[in-house]
């Protein structure tokens, strides 16, 4: 798709960006089969393609309403599209660029509401308040300490997490404590940046990334071997640091760095002798995050564990489709969101699990309030 941009309002990396993305697409149409909105809507301008050309017109010949956006915000950015296409199109980073870009469009009133919903969520102070009433679980063990330190790794600790599932990362440390690993946890609260740059507040997000970049890089120069994500959505954008810097940037080698130190806690475990564990319950079904399997190219990990420990795969339907969580998603699609997940607990629940397991707290936050299953993040099994 030949594309001739140069918004003045765009850096140089933007335009340059924008414009090879949309070169790489070549409206084959792939992506409509596995896209979530398109399905749900039957609307091309909800689909991958259609809002590839929407973006086109906006950044070639500012023709773009406030409906255009519309479009753009009904994407969950789950990149399944990227899963399916054939030419590689970075349909994620294009949407990002597209988005910001036709800001200007919402209605103030929007505005206004994404900006508290943004500061409320990455506000440790705030969200410690409040968020303690919408808790998912408190922790269920006591804390192990490693009789003998093999290696230390550093685990981000999120700014959602710690308040509405502390036992996640508590089973981790508890579980890494028996495999003779030191866990030095990152502070409460931080924010990866997800939150900002995917609701178009990309200075907000740079702010926080290079603060995280250059806290990270120091425990990693120390005797931090590796950096753990126990939530597939902070993984996926930490994972993707590099591609928010031009390589003349003196961030951009840092932020590879960081990227390449940064592993899935699915990705660590996988390498680990795990025959000491075993899993609480067997009898589960296994959601695999959209950041997890698209995002982070990882799919079919976290199943492969489990089956180390006793579990029997089972087919879920449409297993490739996001459950509608898809970050604040829920909170501003919440129609659309509760449809995708209405059909994922059904597919979930086919075959009666006692849990459903999952690897992003957003995820496992979503269909807990739709399903009188316990849902659960898959380490906990693990520290039963």
């Amino acid at each position: 798709m030949h594309s001739e941009i140069q918004q003045l309002s765009l850096s140089s990396f933007e335009n340059e960006k924008a414009s090879q993305i949309l070169e790489a697409c070549v409206h084959c149409g792939f992506c409509l089969a596995t896209c979530p909105t398109y399905q749900l809507l039957g609307d091309e301008l909800d689909s991958p393609r259609g809002r590839i050309y929407l973006i086109k017109s906006a950044l070639e010949d500012n023709n773009f309403t406030e409906q255009s956006l519309n479009h753009l915000d009904r994407c969950l950015t789950c990149r399944s599209c990227e899963t399916t296409c054939p030419s590689g199109v970075k349909y994620g980073e294009l949407l990002d660029i597209g988005r910001n870009f036709m800001e200007e469009k919402r209605p103030k009133w929007q505005s206004i509401y994404r900006f508290l919903v943004r500061k409320f969520l990455s506000t440790p102070l705030i969200f410690k308040t409040l968020g303690y009433f919408v808790r998912h679980s408190g922790i269920s063990s006591e804390a192990i300490k490693p009789e003998q330190v093999d290696s230390k790794v550093l685990l981000l600790g999120g700014c959602v997490q710690p308040m509405l599932a502390p036992n996640i990362n508590h089973s981790i440390k508890n579980i890494l404590a028996r495999l003779g690993v030191e866990v030095i946890e990152d502070s409460p609260g931080e924010c990866c940046g997800a939150l900002d740059q995917h609701l178009a507040a990309p200075t907000d997000a740079l702010k926080k990334i290079k603060r995280n970049i250059d806290s990270w890089c120091l425990q990693l120069n120390s005797e931090v071997k590796v950096i753990i994500s126990s939530a597939s959505g902070c993984g996926v954008m930490v994972k993707d640091y590099p591609e928010l810097f031009e390589p003349e940037d003196p961030y951009y080698e840092k932020a590879r760095y960081i990227s390449q130190h940064t592993q899935d806690i699915a990705e660590y475990l996988a390498k680990q002798d795990l025959t000491q564990f075993k899993l609480s319950e067997s009898n589960i079904s296994y959601h695999e995050p959209c950041t997890l399997q698209h995002g982070q190219n990882l799919g079919g990990l976290v199943e492969s564990i489990l089956e180390r420990l006793g579990y029997e795969k089972k087919a879920i339907k449409d297993s490739h489709i996001c459950c509608g969580s898809a970050g604040t998603y829920s909170i501003f699609q919440s129609k659309l969101s509760k449809q995708l997940k209405d059909k994922k607990i059904t597919n979930l629940t086919a075959r009666n699990p006692k849990i459903i397991v999952t690897s992003n707290i957003g995820c496992l936050m979503h269909l807990q309030q739709g399903s009188s299953i316990p849902v659960k993040h898959w380490v906990e099994l693990l520290d039963g």
